[in-house]
């Protein structure tokens, strides 16, 4: 259980962290609760969430759900919480899931980032933006402010004094995923954001380069896998970098550190030279983290009174919205949970076709 009564206050100024206290309830003895780091501002402290759900054997498939990195995002928030919802009744009488769980594990980090949510800011309560603040890649680029910037955190996008460590908030999703996913000998990683255009789209690394990542077999086979699963979706699948650049992506720096079964010297190295190295697994892989880019602009477009409010340019106002919003990704959830389950089955290639799918999604994404 959740202990409400250490965050009565933060529970009473955060609606969302009492939804998790309810979902959790839902899900009683079968998930483990972790109290992850509290964060004290303004005389009130807030605590940052883990929930595990599922097998508890390390090498376990597992899905991890993230949402709250960014304050104003709430519905980010929101969207994982309505997967723990859907996920802690299906396991009231869904024998078929109860049974995968056996096997799988299904791991939440709901709210981030409590402190800038409850202060509405993009950024955490030191004015950094948590998904700049990790540590650089040496060849990163990056788009001018937009993609991360050490002026002033009074500016948006601010990354964090250079060489200071990372953030709390950052430090804890790193050891969070670092603990529950990484042991795993396959893993998705779903992370909800909003606020860039107005189509739904599915990120995945490099942020910081126009390169390809190493795992670009990987993540075509999951878009085609998702096409012919769900061919009625609504996302656009795209590396983010073809959108913007930035540097300290949090996600770029957890894919190098897991190294997706390279070795740290071979990691970095372009697509081409990759591929023809031999693997020295320091995890069991695939590691794949992704980020689940709201289309926002489309709720301002319907409702442009919505910009008069801080939370209108990242979230539906209209509960009829935010109702459509929050039902609308639950297939995307349920189709991750059985994707991460079947892995082996779909994203294990010999090296002819890995060529081929490499070749295949270089001419979709990077042309």
């Amino acid at each position: 259980m959740m202990p409400t009564a250490a965050f009565a206050d933060a529970i009473r100024e955060l609606p969302e962290l009492a939804d998790l206290r309810d979902v959790i309830e839902r899900f009683g003895d079968r998930a483990e609760t972790h109290v992850l780091a509290t964060v004290r501002h303004d005389g009130v402290e807030f605590p940052i969430i883990g929930v595990v759900v599922g097998a508890t054997r390390p090498s376990a498939p597992t899905l991890a759900l993230v949402g709250g990195v960014h304050g104003l995002e709430r519905i980010g928030t929101r969207v994982v919480l309505a997967g723990m919802h859907t996920i802690a009744t299906f396991l009231t009488w869904d024998r078929m899931l109860n049974a995968a769980l056996a096997d799988l594990r299904v791991v939440f980090l709901p709210l981030l980032n409590p402190v800038g949510m409850w202060m509405r800011r993009r950024c955490n309560g030191s004015g950094v933006d948590l998904m700049r603040n990790a540590p650089p890649h040496p060849d990163a680029s990056a788009t001018p402010l937009v993609g991360g910037q050490r002026v002033s955190n009074k500016l948006p996008w601010y990354q964090g004094d250079e060489g200071a460590p990372m953030q709390l908030e950052s430090r804890v999703l790193c050891d969070f995923i670092r603990e529950w996913v990484f042991p795993a000998r396959q893993s998705i990683v779903l992370d909800v954001h909003s606020g860039f255009g107005t189509v739904d789209r599915i990120w995945f690394p490099y942020a910081y380069t126009r390169r390809p990542f190493p795992s670009l077999a990987e993540v075509y086979a999951l878009k085609r896998l998702l096409d012919e699963t769900l061919p009625n979706h609504v996302y656009a699948m795209e590396p983010i970098s073809s959108s913007y650049l930035v540097q300290g992506d949090l996600w770029d720096h957890l894919y190098d550190e897991h190294g997706d079964g390279r070795s740290p010297d071979t990691r970095h190295r372009t697509l081409d030279q990759a591929h023809r190295l031999p693997r020295e697994p320091r995890y069991r892989g695939p590691f794949l983290p992704l980020t689940l880019e709201l289309g926002s602009w489309l709720w301002v477009k319907k409702n442009p009174r919505q910009l008069f409010d801080v939370l209108g340019g990242f979230n539906p106002i209209r509960p009829h919205r935010l109702r459509r919003t929050l039902r609308r990704h639950i297939p995307l959830i349920e189709f991750l949970l059985r994707a991460v389950a079947g892995a082996e089955i779909w994203s294990v290639f010999d090296g002819h076709e890995r060529q081929r799918m490499e070749s295949e999604a270089f001419s979709l994404w990077f042309t």
